[in-house]
């Protein structure tokens, strides 16, 4: 059976999240999308915790659930903010949790609030426990207990971010790495980017939405592709720790350059830079004079010890995808957030083709132009082979699709180096 995953959400007790996100409309979307599996999502925060028993009834003995008002299966899963300090520096780290049922949860709770406040946000931060002493905490509750650093190269708050993290998963958890087997690559980047870094050869490496809000086009923006004989937790678990490429079939992405972080800059200065760039202006901004955010572009090459299109023998093989709402948007012109008249189009192509990751990579271009202006359909075809290009994203600024008839700039800053420089 395929199952599509995304293992990375958040529930309406994080900042930042809509008060949408609970199991039942999360399950809703996730049939829309074509999603089948879906975390849960901070089982740390008592609320939902609480909501997360009363909804929620195991499947068998697969260790997954059903809310049994939609087909969607659940996985329980977290994430906590680790900040502690390592060798005279601040370190903030993120780090997901994945349990196999509501007895270790109660145990993992019962050991974190020990650190923080767990009822503080569905992403608590958790202070005075190092990643090392983290991960040992986990694997002493449960065998089948698991955690992957989130969002790994985002500058702020992960594992290989440039404003508090470190330069290798063996530096990070020290001893612990033998209980570390996948890593997050994050919006702003994708497997390709992490291949230049040989380090992360011997780690899986998985894509997941971080979701705040239940909708399609944040909801699976980036999956985990498998194919597995029986749908379980155990399954999940061993395809992703073997790197099995037969159950593990593919991670979907966004293009890098749509993600927030994936070029240095200032977003209140309205700047962005190439990592090239960036070096000739010693990280300053030219405009305020402080310091630039330094993006995941700049971070993996800075780490990179091979060249860029290098790919390993094991790799797992991902697709590029922009989710339809964003195509439509654009393509229309309409650029408002919820927009009604994007989403009547957005949902009556889904109801033709079932669901919206089956229009993005299957439907045919002829039928898509029978159930959509051929702009529209041209689009998704051109997302579905990769040649879509962007205003690349910035220091928590999107990254801009560019279609036909748009004018090409390479920055979505308004101005890069070129207009600092004679």
């Amino acid at each position: 059976m395929q199952i599509i995953a995304d293992l990375q959400i958040h529930s309406k007790y994080s900042r930042a999240t809509s008060p949408q996100m609970n199991i039942h409309t999360l399950g809703k979307f996730a049939e829309t999308k074509g999603i089948n599996l879906l975390g849960t999502g901070d089982f740390t925060h008592p609320r939902h915790l609480e909501d997360l028993k009363s909804s929620l009834a195991g499947i068998d003995d697969s260790h997954l659930f059903t809310d049994n008002k939609t087909r969607t299966i659940f996985m329980l899963t977290s994430e906590v903010s680790l900040i502690y300090e390592s060798r005279g520096q601040i370190k903030k780290i993120h780090n997901m949790i994945f349990a196999p049922d509501f007895e270790t949860v109660d145990q993992i709770n019962g050991r974190l609030e020990k650190y923080g406040n767990l009822s503080s946000d569905g992403r608590p931060i958790l202070t005075n426990i190092t990643c090392p002493e983290f991960a040992e905490v986990m694997a002493s509750i449960s065998k089948d207990a698991f955690i992957i650093p989130a969002h790994a190269f985002t500058p702020w708050f992960s594992i290989f971010g440039s404003k508090s993290g470190f330069d290798s998963v063996e530096e990070c958890f020290q001893d612990q790495t033998k209980n570390i087997f996948a890593v997050e690559t994050g919006l702003s980047a994708d497997p390709s980017m992490c291949w230049s870094i040989s380090s992360l050869d011997k780690f899986t490496l998985i894509s997941n939405s971080d979701a705040h809000s239940p909708w399609p086009w944040r909801l699976g923006r980036e999956a985990n592709v498998f194919n597995l004989e029986k749908v379980s937790y155990g399954e999940i678990f061993d395809a992703i720790k073997n790197k099995d490429k037969e159950k593990f079939l593919y991670t979907i992405e966004v293009d890098p350059n749509y993600g927030k972080y994936h070029l240095d800059g200032h977003r209140d200065c309205n700047v962005a830079f190439e990592p090239s760039e960036t070096k000739k202006l010693n990280g300053i901004c030219p405009r305020c004079k402080r310091r630039l955010t330094i993006g995941v572009l700049n971070r993996v090459e800075q780490l990179a010890d091979r060249p860029a299109g290098f790919v390993p023998k094991d790799a797992i093989p991902f697709k590029t995808l922009l989710p339809l709402y964003e195509i439509i948007s654009h393509v229309t012109g309409v650029n408002a957030l919820y927009s009604k008249k994007v989403t009547e189009e957005h949902d009556r192509i889904i109801s033709r083709f079932g669901t919206e990751l089956n229009v993005l990579m299957n439907a045919g271009e002829e039928e898509l132009k029978k159930t959509t202006n051929e702009k529209i359909a041209s689009a998704i075809i051109k997302s579905r082979n990769g040649l879509l290009r962007f205003k690349p994203g910035y220091d928590g600024v999107y990254g801009v699709p560019l279609f036909d008839g748009e004018v090409e700039k390479q920055k979505s800053g308004q101005k890069g180096l070129g207009e600092f420089t004679v």
